[in-house]
């Protein structure tokens, strides 16, 4: 029986109040391979084998900006494909906080080249497609539990 292999990924979307409403951190990728040129979650990551994913995105927290004590909220889960290629299916956990100890910053230079808070209805050009869908929805309050994207 052929099957299919899923790639489960954490995103985390900081979140704070601003002049104009909602903000979230956003990183600029770069170096990746994989939507360089793109704005994206400050933290996001593969899930290892034998971790969850609130414990995946909590270390990609950690590696990326250097915070700690992250307290997460789960917001959504996207079943999402690209192509034919097996690697293509994917499942992405994403997470928000509003709360977290230490100051976000750039970890990863040769993965990131900046770092920017930007108001939900005001969001940069471009961001990653799927994770546009998510802030979107965010913005407009009606985040479904399960999603999908590419089907």
């Amino acid at each position: 029986m052929n099957r299919f292999v899923v790639v489960p990924a954490s995103y985390v979307y900081l979140l704070r109040e601003g002049a104009q409403g909602t903000e979230v951190l956003l990183q600029l990728r770069q170096g990746t391979g994989y939507m360089d040129g793109h704005w994206a979650a400050a933290a996001a990551g593969h899930v290892e084998r034998g971790e969850t994913a609130y414990v995946a995105a909590e270390r990609e927290a950690f590696e990326e900006l250097g915070i700690k004590d992250v307290e997460l909220e789960f917001l959504t889960s996207m079943h999402r494909t690209q192509g034919a290629d097996p690697i293509d299916e994917r499942i992405d956990f994403f997470f928000t906080a509003r709360a977290w100890s230490g100051e976000p910053r750039i970890i990863e230079p040769e993965k990131c080249a900046g770092l920017d808070w930007f108001a939900l209805s005001a969001l940069p050009d471009p961001v990653v497609p799927h994770e546009r869908a998510t802030l979107e929805a965010l913005r407009g309050g009606r985040v479904a539990p399960y999603t999908t994207h590419g089907f």
